[in-house]
């Protein structure tokens, strides 16, 4: 029996004003592809992003984007899966895309044991990790833009370093998939949490509870396009266009309309990255 097929993604409901706070752009390929990506964004509502990028060369694709387009900014780091490509020259060049205008935030940086234990052999170790997570903290620090943070099954390892640390002026927990009680404690640092497609999952009620948890101000939304297509699409090929859905989930679970939610989001968007 023939598998049924998934329904082809559409975007929601335009609500103006929605932001998508972290998304791959680059990742589609060329500059023609990438501007109908931000056209389609714009006619579902999305009036800002910020385009990241994982490694060096995805970091300099991402502040060209933002360069590109008025409606994109970039944040620029080496992933932590990949953090061994933290080499001096890398940080001579991070360290130059990150002073510039465009770039608004540091990342993606931090800690992943997921692919540690999955894929060890193509996985930076867990100390070369805290160690270039350390520098991109600093870089942050010393250039005053956001701290945008990866974390995939390292909790006790990220709330550490991050607290022994130097403190960034915003503190981005990007694609926010731990447990309840993480959100807690990052909601009394001050950290803000971004929630992505898989708030919208069935099975995850604890980002959901997460999301109504978050104050106003310490709240985003983002795609991480092309992944974590939000239902009813799971499965498909991510687009910031798609952001509505994920953001009508987040707001019904925060009792509010989807307007005012995009309201909330865009203040929060300008602070913690300063556009």
């Amino acid at each position: 029996m023939s598998r049924k097929p998934r329904p082809i993604p559409v975007p929601a409901e335009p609500v103006a004003g929605l932001v998508d706070a972290h998304t791959h752009l680059t990742s589609v390929g060329d500059a023609s592809r990438l501007a109908g990506l931000v056209e389609r964004a714009a006619a579902a509502g999305v009036e800002r992003m910020c385009t990241v990028g994982d490694g060096l060369e995805e970091a300099e694709a991402a502040l060209q984007a933002a360069h590109d387009n008025e409606r994109v900014w970039a944040a620029c780091a080496i992933h932590p899966t990949r953090a061994g490509e933290l080499d001096a020259a890398a940080r001579e060049r991070l360290t130059a895309l990150a002073a510039d205008p465009r770039c608004v935030a540091v990342g993606e940086t931090g800690i992943d044991t997921y692919w540690l234990t999955h894929d060890p052999e193509n996985t930076a170790s867990l100390e070369v990790q805290e160690e270039a997570l350390r520098w991109h903290i600093d870089l942050a620090v010393s250039t005053g833009k956001a701290l945008m943070i990866h974390n995939r099954e390292g909790d006790a390892e990220l709330l550490r370093i991050l607290a022994d640390s130097p403190r960034p002026r915003e503190v981005m927990l990007h694609c926010f998939s731990s447990p309840v009680d993480v959100a807690r404690e990052a909601i009394d640092r001050g950290y803000v949490l971004s929630f992505a497609g898989n708030v919208t999952f069935k099975r995850n009620a604890h980002l959901r509870e997460a999301a109504a948890l978050a104050p106003a101000g310490q709240l985003l939304i983002e795609t991480d396009a092309p992944y974590m297509t939000p239902e009813p699409f799971r499965g498909a090929r991510n687009e910031p266009a798609l952001i509505g859905h994920t953001a009508t989930v987040v707001a019904a679970e925060r009792g509010v309309a989807p307007a005012e939610l995009a309201a909330q989001l865009g203040e929060t968007f300008s602070r913690v990255f300063a556009v």
